[in-house]
């Protein structure tokens, strides 16, 4: 059952921006201590499914994984925010769209120049030391590679590493999914190619979809397929039509990772990728994306339900219910989140989760003012040029 209510459609910008990026966090926190799990093995360690925020999957989790020594739980949220807040950032300086080129004039600086609390060092660091590998691609591309950024993300890993801070996009593109396909595309470029770079597309757009006033889970779906291309598409439209059969998200974990797997190149073991792993095609698509619109479905577009449905979905549930979250979050605005976890996350994480949305959305007004001065300009110059009808 899809919920709705009367009021949703007289939600401002500013609460359902808020409700957008403080949805995605929470989200991210309560998926990253169980991420790389199958459903069967969190249900094992958590003594069934897990229903808020746990605790790290190891407690020596400095040395457990030596590869990734992060604290993942208690509250902290991964760099799926840390990049996302950093994006935000980006916003509020340039003040208009963004491209590939203010991915490297100012998110790449960002990350080797400003150090910050990163919740999982527990200390303060560049974020740069947080971010995994195929975000480090980043640096070592457009930094010391000098690549040109529209090209930089060629021969990245093809992952939803652009896709999973993909939200202020949709943000700033609030209601016109369209143009939030084609900014997250160009901003993509820089990370991602192939249907990693359209992920980000079209979850830039399903947020964007989200801002439309009295919209729905049903209705997100509908324009994210409406631009999708490729696997990426027949992947979201195989999860959807399978999660439509589910009221419940427990229900249609099993049905929606049997869906998706014919796109996913990752394989059954999240930990043991297959030798074609993330390898561009126009056939395969991200795991996240789907899934993430899958569980808004099956979970009615309810944010309890929904993430909860993604942090136990396992393998890269952070980045699911970061997707998710944000979502459910733009549709129904910031009450729809519980309080407690968001306050836990803030707190534990030592991050305010409410600024970086009040900064986007002065952000988004701006833009949309100055897109209305191009647009009118643009109008005033056909009609010389075509005369008027």
């Amino acid at each position: 059952m899809t919920l709705t209510s009367p009021h949703t459609s007289a939600l401002s910008l500013e609460d359902r921006t808020t409700g957008c990026l403080v949805g995605a966090a929470v989200g991210d926190a309560l998926g990253g201590p169980v991420e790389g799990w199958t459903p069967e093995q969190i249900a094992r360690r958590h003594g069934g499914p897990v229903r808020g925020i746990v605790g790290p999957w190891y407690e020596d989790w400095r040395t457990a994984r030596p590869i990734a020594p992060y604290h993942k739980g208690d509250g902290h949220v991964t760099d799926d925010t840390l990049m996302t807040h950093a994006l935000v950032r980006v916003y509020e300086t340039v003040r208009d769209h963004l491209d590939a080129y203010a991915v490297a004039d100012h998110l790449v600086p960002d990350l080797i120049t400003n150090p910050r609390w990163i919740p999982e060092l527990e200390a303060e660091a560049l974020p740069l030391q947080r971010i995994f590998l195929a975000e480090k691609w980043l640096v070592a591309r457009l930094h010391y590679g000098h690549v040109d950024p529209r090209e930089a993300g060629t021969g990245n890993i093809v992952n939803c590493g652009a896709a999973m801070y993909a939200a202020p996009v949709g943000v700033v593109n609030a209601a016109n999914p369209a143009a939030a396909y084609a900014e997250a595309l160009d901003i993509a470029g820089a990370h991602q190619s192939s249907y990693g770079r359209e992920a980000a597309g079209v979850f830039a757009a399903a947020v964007a979809a989200a801002f439309l006033p009295g919209a729905t889970p049903e209705s997100v779906v509908s324009h994210a397929l409406a631009l999708a291309k490729d696997g990426t598409r027949a992947a979201i439209e195989a999860v959807c039509e399978t999660a439509a059969a589910h009221t419940d998200t427990e229900s249609a974990r099993g049905p929606l990772r049997a869906a998706v797997a014919p796109f996913d190149t990752v394989g059954p073991d999240y930990r043991a990728p297959s030798l074609g792993a993330r390898r561009p095609s126009r056939l395969h698509s991200v795991e996240e994306l789907p899934i993430a619109l899958g569980m808004l479905l099956a979970g009615g577009g309810d944010y309890r339900r929904t993430v909860l449905g993604a942090v136990n979905y396992g393998r890269d549930c952070d980045s699911i219910a970061t997707m998710a979250g944000a979502v459910v979050g733009a549709l129904r605005g910031e009450s729809a989140i519980p309080r407690d976890w968001a306050q836990e996350v803030s707190e534990s994480s030592r991050l305010d989760l409410r600024a970086p949305a009040t900064g986007l959305a002065a952000v988004t007004r701006e833009v949309f003012a100055r897109d209305q001065d191009r647009r009118r300009a643009h109008e005033a110059a056909f009609a010389q040029i075509a005369g008027r009808p």
